[in-house]
């Protein structure tokens, strides 16, 4: 039971950590990424400490394994370096005390999983749990927006990523990120009409 405390207070400080950094105004914190790293990696380094504590020589020989974890090519997101971080302790815990290996395993295994759940319920009720990012490896379905004037109701929506003003043309471009085609298609058939809107680019993945 007390291991059980200890792993919720480590997501949860984890979560207060990532709710102060977007409240701050740090966006960077607000990814998929970011949210589920927040709350994983404390786990990890408390499996970790459990694991070698008390014993110095497996202490210098998890230094040397999880410096495997240094890649000498670009990682594509906080989360992929902290999966293979993931997979490095688990192997290693396995090896010591199969105990914490599993309590490592069901609780990644949990934060992804609730993480993804809690998106899908927020986004029912309009709201959402992190933002999309292109920049950290996500697989989603784009749309392109290429206008003559300012569109309120395109610069309000959740998903846009960027906003390009082309002082000398005078156009803008919005780059948005939709979890799927359907509300993608929504989302354009809501705006198409628009007269200021010169074209749109869809790309589904």
């Amino acid at each position: 039971m007390n291991e059980l405390s200890s792993v919720l207070l480590l997501i949860t400080s984890g979560l207060l950590l990532r709710f102060s950094l977007t409240f701050t105004g740090q966006a960077w914190a607000k990814s998929h990424a970011q949210t589920v790293a927040f709350m994983i990696l404390p786990v990890i380094t408390y499996v970790i400490t459990k694991t070698i504590s008390g014993n110095i020589a497996l202490s210098l020989g998890m230094i040397g394994a999880l410096s495997i974890v240094r890649f000498r090519h670009p990682v594509k997101s906080a989360l992929e370096l902290i999966m293979y971080f993931d997979l490095i302790t688990i192997g290693i815990a396995t090896s010591v005390r199969t105990k914490w290996a599993i309590q490592l395993v069901v609780v990644s295994i949990a934060v992804i999983v609730l993480v993804k759940i809690v998106q899908k319920i927020l986004v029912k009720f309009g709201l959402s749990f992190y933002n999309i990012s292109f920049n950290e490896g996500n697989t989603s379905n784009s749309l392109e927006i290429f206008s003559n004037k300012k569109v309120n109701f395109v610069e309000n929506s959740e998903n846009i990523i960027s906003l390009f003003n082309d002082k000398d043309s005078g156009e803008i471009i919005y780059r948005m990120s939709f979890e799927n085609k359907k509300k993608l298609q929504e989302f354009k058939n809501k705006i198409e009409n628009d007269t200021n809107i010169r074209k749109i680019n869809v790309i589904f993945n």
